[in-house]
């Protein structure tokens, strides 16, 4: 019993010296555009859930299947790429011209996510899972 005392102190006198070590810290100035950059995408993300708002994408939505709701909390899971990426083709399209090329990227991208089974917005897809 003596020597399982003696190891069980060695071993506390080993990890609480190692505790007592000072800890390293780093810190790191933060740009402006950094910064700012949290909110940019917050307010991106609202753009494209605002163009999916409207009466013509949601008829457009609703002609090819797709729930307009299903898609406007899809824009809520988007990574910010992908976000940056659909409300630069938004800027990008004429006025009333081109929707259905967006529209036809948002079936792309639910239509991919239904397959990984992620959602479930097309009754037609089988999920991989």
């Amino acid at each position: 019993m003596s020597k399982f005392k003696r190891l069980i102190a060695s071993s506390l006198i080993v990890c609480l010296t190692g505790l007592s070590l000072p800890m390293q810290a780093s810190a790191a100035i933060v740009s402006t555009q950094e910064a700012a950059g949290t909110s940019s995408m917050a307010a991106e993300r609202d753009r494209v859930a605002g163009f999916f708002s409207r009466d013509d994408v949601r008829k457009s939505l609703e002609s090819q299947g797709v729930d307009p709701q299903a898609a406007i909390d899809r824009v809520a899971t988007l990574s910010d790429a992908e976000v940056q990426q659909l409300a630069t083709r938004i800027d990008n399209a004429p006025a009333g011209g081109d929707v259905l090329g967006i529209i036809f990227t948002i079936f792309i991208v639910l239509l991919v996510t239904d397959i990984l089974g992620f959602t479930k917005v097309f009754p037609f897809t089988r999920s991989i899972r």
